[in-house]
């Protein structure tokens, strides 16, 4: 929301008054607050008809910072709010600082307000002349902050957005909504952004958050929330990859998925016609082909049309479904079913929620209802205990059946005018919010029932701690290059702002694809952390394309399988610190200001660059930091740092090696879940001097623990862990290595 016109006026009908004087103080053990008169006091009449806004500084842990900025403090408190954890912090106040680890918040005293972040003594950022704001108008009241940003600074973040991904210059509401890929609507918003300044921002706030992002004021960072107050938290890095590790440790880190889940999922498509035998065409087709599924999912008409959702099998079309979950899981596949919150009219489940208060109502006391996807459907209201338990129940069954996942679709549409929560939430505030509790019950059901570690979803809604229930998809895109590529600007968006996982309809959602955009959306989504076939009004197995997509679908998943030692690793490691699987370049970079604008290519992991192809013709453009780095598929050597110009037929795309990098393989490509320390192989690129260490991980966490020393032209690899055979490669060179081996050197004419 903008309330200035130009820099020096403010937009008609609002009045704005902004911190001037700095009036007094109370320092406490491990907090501060601050008042401040919003003129400059000479003398007692200065006191009198004018605000006086309280400025309160806290930390929650180390290098952490919260800011909480209010006007009238007599507003009752509204709920919900986002779980923020809190840990030890190393705390220090004076009358006008607080320090929090190595971020200090420093209160400008006398009649120049202003509050300036500093970390190792260097300004990162701050709220100076009229940054904080206390707003009147029309429509009520609101507050503001603004933080400076530096010359060359750039903002991430914000939750999934599918414009450019250099925030700077744009107007974004967090506001949930389901306006597709190509709108400025997102799916997922999340008020966080990271700069790559070395810090982070997390406005505490699950409802409607404005930002203007160098918009408004081109050399600030405003975010506005209604009400009489707003609170904040900055978050100290000094990388991206720290800010993101603090973040996360704040709102969740995500819970680790399954491994069969990052094998290939395929989908009976949205409102494509489809039955048992359809089904088992499709599976029976991959396996015939040597195509390795490892789920498959049954979309919305799994239920019967107008139902939705009411959990119950459409029973004219599938007779025996109980029998065919059996049948699918006897060909070694895992299934996922479509729900969403919403329960229509006709559902037997509607006049059930209607009579036990499971429905959200209105303020006349009616259950609220609109004939918008389903007809006269109602919402659950998550906040009832009871309606959860209602809801989880329903799902329990069907995982009792032989459900292994869920795609908890939607979550987005919720209202806000004349409905009332059962807990009596603030209606604005829950709408972005409600993503969190439907997500939460989902993956929770599943992670009773199948235990730790065997949970994942397949959700589109989220909001600040949906990262703690994986995984994300992208929504509804359509079959073009250019929705490929806003399809990678979202996911890095949302990986900018906390989570770990990511997918997209390969293929595109909406639409035919043409053969050439299917094929390289195929490399794009095997190289991403998860990997799902799903369309609209169409199917997406190869062989409705051509047959070379055929053989492009299984070369690249035969290269994911492979790559499963490696990409396990990454997700056990976006598990632990938050660092999620697929990175911003500047994640991994942070000190080159090269990579800060680039939105066509990725990490994946910490090791591979990925560099998705977005033409038929194969032309591609990519920039490769510092360094002697090493195609995967080729062994072609590219030195950067620089641009690099290719062109890559359907079988091939950038993929490519960091130097120093050893990059386990595995001994499979039949299935993503296998013991990926037997049999594998260490390859090792452009190995540096020094020591390196990867960990292999193993079942129930009997990981094997490899070594690389090199000593000029001397290399030694050591292993520790289960006696089981694996192999050492240095460019086409192979060394196998027994059982019982636990070490081995190579000479310098291997190591070359």
């Amino acid at each position: 929301m903008k309330f200035t016109d130009g820099y020096w006026r403010k937009r008609d009908g609002l009045t704005v008054v902004h911190p001037a004087h700095f009036q007094d103080s109370s320092p406490g053990p491990d907090s501060l607050t601050v008042w401040a008169a919003t003129k400059r006091i000479q003398d007692r009449g200065d006191t009198l008809d004018a605000p006086l806004i309280t400025v309160t500084l806290s930390a929650p842990m180390d290098d952490v910072i919260r800011v909480t900025i209010e006007h009238f403090q007599g507003t009752a408190p509204k709920g919900p709010d986002f779980s923020i954890n809190s840990g030890s912090a190393e705390v220090t106040v004076t009358d006008a600082t607080l320090t929090s680890g190595a971020l200090t918040a420093s209160v400008r005293t006398g009649d120049n307000w202003g509050l300036d972040f500093l970390a190792g003594g260097k300004r990162i950022t701050g709220s100076g002349w009229k940054g904080m704001g206390v707003v009147s108008s029309p429509d009520g009241a609101y507050v503001h902050e603004q933080l400076d940003l530096g010359v060359g600074e750039v903002v991430y973040g914000l939750g999934e957005r599918f414009g450019p991904l250099i925030k700077n210059g744009q107007s974004i509401d967090i506001w949930n909504e389901d306006g597709g890929t190509s709108s400025e609507q997102s799916y997922k918003n999340v008020p966080f952004y990271l700069t790559n300044a070395g810090y982070g921002v997390l406005v505490d706030n699950p409802g409607k958050v404005s930002f203007e992002v160098a918009s408004e004021m081109v050399t600030r960072t405003q975010f506005s929330v209604a009400g009489q107050s707003l609170s904040y938290l900055i978050i100290h890095g000094p990388t991206p990859a720290d800010v993101i590790r603090k973040y996360t440790a704040l709102t969740g880190r995500p819970a680790l998925p399954p491994a069969w889940s990052f094998g290939l999922w395929l989908t009976t498509s949205f409102t494509t016609s489809y039955d048992e035998e359809t089904v088992n065409k499709f599976v029976d087709g991959m396996a015939d082909r040597d195509l390795p599924l490892s789920v498959f999912h049954f979309d919305t008409f799994w239920m019967r049309e107008f139902n939705w959702c009411d959990f119950e099998w459409d029973t004219r079309i599938f007779p025996d479904p109980a029998g065919m979950l059996k049948r699918l899981a006897g060909k070694g596949l895992k299934v996922c079913l479509w729900i969403n919150p919403y329960i229509a009219q006709r559902s037997p489940l509607f006049a059930e929620g209607k009579a036990n208060g499971y429905l959200v109502r209105t303020v006349g006391g009616d259950v609220w209802q609109w004939d918008r996807w389903q007809a006269g459907m109602g919402l659950v209201d998550f906040t009832n205990p009871d309606a959860r338990e209602w809801y989880a129940s329903k799902l329990r069954a069907l995982v009792d059946m032989g459900v292994d996942a869920f795609k908890s679709d939607f979550g987005e549409r919720i209202p806000v005018d004349g409905i009332v929560w059962h807990d009596g939430s603030d209606p604005e505030r829950m709408h972005n919010y409600y993503t969190q509790i439907y997500n939460q019950v989902v993956f929770d059901v599943l992670r009773e029932s199948k235990g730790e570690g065997e949970a994942v979803l397949f959700a589109r809604s989220a909001t600040v701690g949906g990262q703690q229930f994986p995984v994300h998809w992208g929504g509804d895109n359509t079959g073009t290059f250019e929705s490929m590529a806003e399809s990678l600007r979202g996911g890095l968006s949302l990986m900018s702002s906390g989570f770990g996982f990511w997918s997209h309809d390969i293929g595109g959602f909406e639409g035919l694809p043409d053969p050439a955009v299917f094929k390289r959306w195929v490399a794009f989504g095997l190289l991403s952390s998860h990997s799902r076939l799903h369309g609209s009004k169409s199917y997406r197995v190869p062989w409705n394309f051509d047959e070379e997509s055929v053989d492009v679908l299984r070369s690249f998943t035969h290269l994911k399988y492979r790559l499963m030692p490696y990409l396990f690793g990454a997700a056990r490691e976006a598990h632990l610190t938050g660092v999620p699987v697929m990175r911003p370049m500047v994640v991994g970079f942070p000190s080159d200001p090269a990579v800060a604008y680039l939105d066509r290519q990725y990490l994946l992991g910490g090791d591979l660059l990925v560099a998705p192809v977005f033409s038929a013709a194969g032309e591609v453009s990519y920039y490769v930091p510092a360094g002697r780095w090493t195609h995967y598929l080729t062994g072609e050597v590219v030195t950067g740092p620089g641009w690099v110009h290719e062109t890559h037929d359907f079988f091939s795309a950038p993929l490519l090696v960091r130097p120093g990098a050893v990059i386990p393989v595995g001994a499979r490509q039949d299935r993503p879940d296998y013991d990926y320390r037997d049999g594998v192989t260490l390859r090792l690129f452009e190995p540096a001097d020094g020591r390196t260490a990867v960990v292999v991980p193993g079942p129930s966490g009997a990981d094997t623990v490899f070594t690389v020393l090199r000593d000029g032209d001397e290399i030694r690899v050591g292993r520790s862990g289960e006696a089981l055979p694996w192999r050492v490669q240095v460019g086409a060179r192979v060394i196998e290595l027994s059982a019982d081996q636990d070490s081995c050197a190579l000479t310098p004419e291997q190591s070359r």
